[in-house]
């Protein structure tokens, strides 16, 4: 078989977490029957270059890009976050977080005040806080914000510009959140949430098309099997998982529909 790689950066939230992933995707790998190279893509290298390359074997890929097919790819397997409001569905959500000590209780407090949003192809990062603002919209207040801050790239840039104060409010992955707070929380705790978008499907592990499709079988029955395995109670605690769900490219559908919405109400961009 050609060389693939295997990557877990975009929940590699700390050195310690991205080993934790490489030890997990070894056992999944193993179990599969395959061997791919774990390639270390740390930030701030743009995810859409990795996600472009014919050599994916087993890599996270946002659900916003795999939805619309920004590059060719096939899903195999999601987390399932061990949070409760994930429901025990390979499913998460944007928490909306300012900073612990600005008079801000409620999203609707931080109108007229600045907001901040990661990348255009990003679900967690602007689709679902897009859509979760629709509903605060009218003719009358089309914008909802003075200032606007975006490509900030990373939930990490989010997080940083809020903590600064150059940012009042901003979304945050909540499983990305989830693995922060365990592992930095020297940097949570001086944020708070202040709400949190509805849930959607969560990024996925995906292959090139080029691997094989029996190894594509393989990968989505281990990933699937994962919780059962004596390796996974470990790494499941302390990666916040229950485990993973195979996953195909109709489960995104609900990201693709979250985006038609905001268009069809001329809400293209975060305002």
């Amino acid at each position: 078989m050609a060389r693939f790689i295997a990557n877990a950066r975009m929940y590699s939230v700390t050195p310690e977490v991205e080993d934790h992933w490489k030890t997990l995707l070894g056992h999944v790998m193993a179990s599969a029957g395959v061997a791919f190279d774990y390639e270390p893509y740390p930030a701030p290298q743009p995810l859409e270059v990795l996600w472009e390359r014919d050599d994916l074997g087993c890599v996270f890929m946002c659900g916003y890009p795999i939805a619309f097919q920004l590059s060719e790819v096939i899903p195999i397997a999601a987390p399932i976050p061990a949070a409760a409001w994930a429901g025990g569905k390979p499913l998460y959500r944007s928490d909306l977080i300012v900073k612990a000590d600005s008079p801000f209780q409620r999203l609707e407090d931080t109108f007229g005040h600045r907001i901040g949003w990661t990348v255009e192809h990003s679900h967690s990062g602007f689709n679902a806080l897009r859509h979760h603002l629709l509903p605060h919209r009218s003719p009358d207040r089309p914008a909802l914000y003075r200032e606007v801050v975006g490509n900030l790239v990373t939930a990490r840039g989010i997080l940083d510009k809020v903590l600064a104060g150059e940012i009042d409010v901003g979304p945050l992955d909540g499983y990305w959140h989830e693995l922060i707070r365990a592992y930095r929380p020297d940097l949570t705790e001086g944020i708070r949430v202040i709400g949190s978008t509805g849930l959607a499907p969560i990024p996925s592990f995906v292959a090139a098309p080029g691997l094989p499709a029996e190894t594509i079988v393989r990968l989505k029955a281990a990933f699937a099997a994962a919780h059962h395995q004596p390796w996974f109670a470990p790494l499941g605690e302390a990666l916040r998982l229950n485990g993973f769900a195979p996953v195909e490219q109709a489960d995104f559908d609900r990201t693709l529909a979250w985006d038609r919405e905001a268009r069809e109400q001329g809400y293209a961009a975060i305002a």
